[in-house]
């Protein structure tokens, strides 16, 4: 009899694998490798430090909650050893980046065991918007029986994409991703080019979600903060964060509100929105990081859909 390892993209979808009662070991993968400086080797002593040091830095995380949280959940993981290991991860760019990452890990620390992959399908408006928690147990049932057994291409595939994420050039992902259509990873593509538009816009100096945010205030009538970080919720169709998230990008743009209560845009909000004045210089930070590439080396040039290297 195979025994199973199953790793899930947070805590809902493990929740949801205990009330299937499905067979084998569960582990939560808690981490959120698309924010903050990431490095190759998954799992290292320094590997962890580079991510307690963000999350403390960005998000107040403390080392207790951190060593709780995730590093024990890690340990559990490194003591498993099943002949098959399914992946439950999602369509949008917060679970793809883990995807690859965990598939890194698999590679060098799970050589040769049996790796399949749950996918939901975003065809279908529900699993689009809500990722496995808009599922039904019969509709999780079927998925999990067409899951796709990833052969060993694959995961050199995965862990080549995750090599690229953390170098400290973002320029080969441009173009690499799109080489692979017969990839079992059919949201990478989508995924890499949301990361893309991360980085600042050659026209206002300010990245995709944050001229997003700019717009959702423009064209809505938003009473409060609680508010706008719903409606980017609801309306985010690839990013898959979280409303913590949202609230530190809304926190990083403060200068270009007049008001959280209603939500305004301030005069100089008003005219980055517009593209008549660029936000860049403001913005600009050495220690902000999206993989390994620091976020202020590169402009995303809209006219191209191309990276511009500073």
């Amino acid at each position: 009899m195979s025994t199973f390892l199953h790793i899930t993209n947070g805590d809902v979808t493990t929740q949801i694998l205990k009330n299937l009662k499905i067979e084998g070991e569960i582990i939560t993968w808690r981490e959120m490798l698309c924010e903050g400086k990431t490095t190759t080797d998954v799992g290292s002593e320094d590997f962890w430090k580079i991510r307690y040091d963000f999350l403390s830095s960005a998000y107040k995380v403390t080392k207790k909650t951190f060593i709780d949280f995730t590093l024990k959940e890690y340990r559990n993981l490194c003591k498993q050893n099943q002949d098959e290991i399914v992946l439950w991860f999602d369509h949008d760019l917060f679970c793809q980046v883990n995807l690859v990452a965990v598939v890194s890990w698999l590679k060098k620390y799970r050589k040769g065991r049996k790796i399949t992959l749950v996918q939901t399908n975003i065809s279908d408006q529900s699993q689009s918007r809500y990722g496995f928690s808009g599922i039904s147990k019969d509709e999780l049932t079927v998925l999990y029986n067409n899951r796709v057994t990833l052969s060993q291409d694959d995961i050199e595939y995965a862990d080549y994409i995750w090599q690229l994420y953390c170098s400290d050039s973002p320029l080969r992902l441009e173009t690499v991703h799109k080489f692979n259509p017969s990839s079992p990873f059919i949201y990478l593509t989508d995924a890499i080019n949301a990361h893309l538009r991360r980085f600042p816009s050659l026209e206002n100096g300010l990245n995709k979600i944050e001229n997003t945010i700019l717009h959702t205030v423009n064209t809505s009538n938003l009473k409060n903060e609680n508010d706008l970080i719903r409606s980017l919720l609801t309306n985010q169709k690839v990013y898959g964060f979280g409303d913590v998230q949202y609230s530190n990008k809304i926190k990083e743009l403060k200068t270009l509100f007049s008001s959280l209560n209603p939500v305004k845009l301030s005069e100089s909000g008003i005219k980055v929105l517009h593209n008549q004045l660029n936000y860049y210089r403001e913005l600009r930070s050495d220690f902000s990081y999206l993989g390994g590439a620091k976020k202020y080396s590169y402009l995303y040039v809209n006219a191209t859909d191309k990276l511009l290297k500073l």
